[in-house]
């Protein structure tokens, strides 16, 4: 009978053990400060647990209803610790410092995954991630489609028969002085990948300002401007008539076009087609 009762005691904190289990998977509370994170976190289909994120994750739309804390490079401690957080993810481009200190400091437990800047090392990331929240299988697909995708944007290449320059112009314009991708940036990248030449050559990784005059004289065949900037803007006459724009070879060809800032900005799953899609756009 001792036998028996021990028997189903045992059963019973099992049972007990593996719920809990369970409903802390379920209950787990969120918040992600990383774009490239945030969109494939969504790709996975894990994005459940996900109560906040910083204000550049924009895509996919999905993430549009999830709390905002603030951009990521200038992240308030209130608006983060307010969600109730079991989890804070980042991508090693956050601040201030103090932030983190003051999350490490409250046992705010801190994850970070690979640095995803290669296609390699982005599956990587995919992966990390995917392996992270369950999703080896989901992760696995998505690897495969980049790979396949990134295989056909390198193959289109054959077919074009010069090099077109490009500008990518982020944010609009003001005060004449105008925010670019520089050729260290991803966006550069993936230009060069789409079978074009980023204009603007310089060491600084990422984004710069230049004058008015210096686009003028990198006169750019194509010149992509980011989501917010163009909308800013209007229109491509409001932009063709802008300093420095105005009698470039994009400019007299109409070769001025919206780009969303989240497909260029950073690798993901995505990045393949996207590369494809440029393609599309700066050879036609």
């Amino acid at each position: 009978m001792k036998k028996i009762i021990y028997l189903l005691l045992g059963i019973s904190l099992f049972s007990c053990g593996e719920n809990a289990t369970k409903s802390e998977n379920s209950e787990k509370r969120i918040v992600c400060v990383s774009k490239q994170y945030n969109e494939i976190i969504c790709a996975l289909g894990a994005e459940k647990n996900l109560v906040g994120i910083d204000v550049s994750s924009t895509f996919p739309e999905k993430l549009s209803n999830i709390a905002k804390v603030g951009y990521h490079r200038a992240l308030s401690i209130e608006g983060i610790l307010s969600l109730n957080p079991s989890l804070f993810l980042h991508d090693n481009n956050v601040g201030p410092e103090s932030v983190l200190q003051q999350l490490k400091d409250l046992k705010v437990p801190i994850q970070t995954f690979t640095k995803g800047e290669t296609i390699d090392s982005t599956q990587i990331l995919i992966r990390e991630i995917g392996n992270y929240f369950n999703k080896t299988k989901e992760a696995d697909s998505l690897c495969t489609i980049l790979d396949n995708d990134f295989q056909t944007a390198l193959n289109n290449c054959k077919n074009f028969t010069d090099t077109k320059r490009v500008l990518i112009i982020h944010y609009g314009q003001a005060s004449n002085t105008y925010l670019v991708m520089t050729s260290k940036s991803t966006g550069a990248k993936m230009i060069e990948w789409a079978g074009g030449k980023n204009c603007i050559e310089d060491n600084l990784k990422g984004m710069k300002p230049l004058s008015a005059e210096i686009i003028a004289n990198a006169n750019p065949d194509v010149i992509l401007v980011t989501d917010f900037g163009y909308d800013k803007l209007g229109n491509i006459e409001s932009i063709k008539d802008l300093p420095g724009v105005r009698g470039t070879a994009a400019s007299n060809a109409n070769k001025i076009f919206r780009i969303r800032e989240h497909d260029l900005v950073y690798l993901g799953p995505r990045t393949g087609q996207n590369i494809i899609e440029l393609q599309k756009t700066i050879h036609q």
